[in-house]
């Protein structure tokens, strides 16, 4: 069972225009609206490709009643904790030459007793046939250990965790050795207090040091260089694929539904490379944050190149 947690979801607002005009008038081409939040994009993807899980965190007003209306119709099971406030819109504006610019509003505030109630809650999912998926930015109230708090009650109990945060939460979180992570490049460079691009040796060598902390699977993504892999017997590279690209926009999500999907359906080795890459360069090629087709990504499998690293 796959327990995706999104502390602070939102509804994607992805606009589309020729060139942003800073201090001027700009005209939308296209707009998209997505129940969106990392979490809730992995469990997007999960179900496209024909797995199964349960959506919980955080929603709340009318923003959070939609997300759970566009969950439900899409099949996808959900048990939010509804807290008062509204739950965020993050605006995307996309531009015709590929940049994109992301105005990400706060989230409400989070009591300390709403944030009991999801801890009571997944902690009711926690056993050993139970991946939980912790991934994304936390709102107001939500103190920045809270996913390594996750990721200790959890092992207790014989559970498995997935992690893809930045910053601070990430820095705490590893230190609790989740079984896998998701970390890009600019997080692991962050995270080594590196002011410039690394090599791809250096991010090796990084990695390989959450390896010693006991964190059994990671995953580099490093956009158009692929992506790197040290997973339990092998460590190996991935050039990216070739795909007509609309937006970078939910790739390191949909890599994390794949490494979730695989381990829900025991694949290994090679079958976990090849998806992973596959659901991501696939959603590159979506509008706003949906997931590629399962057709897409089949097809992308048998395109992937796998070479040896480190």
């Amino acid at each position: 069972m796959i327990i995706t947690v999104t502390m602070n979801p939102a509804i994607d607002k992805t606009v589309e225009i020729d060139a942003l005009v800073q201090g001027g008038l700009n005209r939308i081409k296209r707009v998209e609206y997505d129940a969106g939040g990392k979490g809730i994009n992995v469990s997007k993807t999960i179900r496209e490709l024909g797995g199964r899980s349960i959506a919980t965190g955080f929603l709340g007003g009318n923003n959070g009643r939609t997300i759970a209306a566009v969950l439900k119709e899409k099949g996808i099971e959900s048990d939010f904790v509804w807290v008062d406030g509204e739950t965020r819109t993050n605006t995307k504006v996309f531009e015709e030459n590929g940049a994109l610019t992301e105005l990400n509003e706060p989230g409400p505030v989070i009591t300390e007793e709403k944030l009991e109630e999801l801890m009571s809650r997944l902690l009711g999912y926690a056993g050993l046939d139970t991946l939980f998926v912790l991934s994304g930015s936390i709102p107001a109230g939500v103190p920045k250990d809270t996913y390594a708090r996750i990721t200790r009650e959890v092992h207790k109990r014989g559970s498995k965790v997935l992690l893809d945060a930045d910053g601070e939460l990430f820095r705490l979180g590893v230190e609790a050795a989740p079984d896998m992570i998701k970390p890009n490049r600019v997080e692991l460079e962050e995270y080594a207090g590196m002011d410039y691009r690394a090599s791809e040796e250096e991010l090796l060598r990084i990695a390989g040091k959450f390896k010693e902390k006991g964190i059994g699977t990671i995953a580099v993504s490093m956009g158009k260089s692929g992506a790197l892999f040290l997973l339990e017997d092998k460590t190996v590279k991935c050039p990216s694929l070739s795909v007509k690209a609309h937006s970078t926009v939910g790739a390191g999500d949909a890599m994390v539904a794949g490494l979730a999907y695989s381990w829900d359906e025991r694949l290994s080795g090679e079958d976990v490379i090849r998806l992973c890459m596959a659901v991501s360069a696939g959603a590159v090629t979506t509008i706003g944050t949906k997931p590629p087709a399962k057709e897409l990504v089949n097809t992308l499998k048998e395109q992937v190149i796998i070479e040896n690293a480190g």
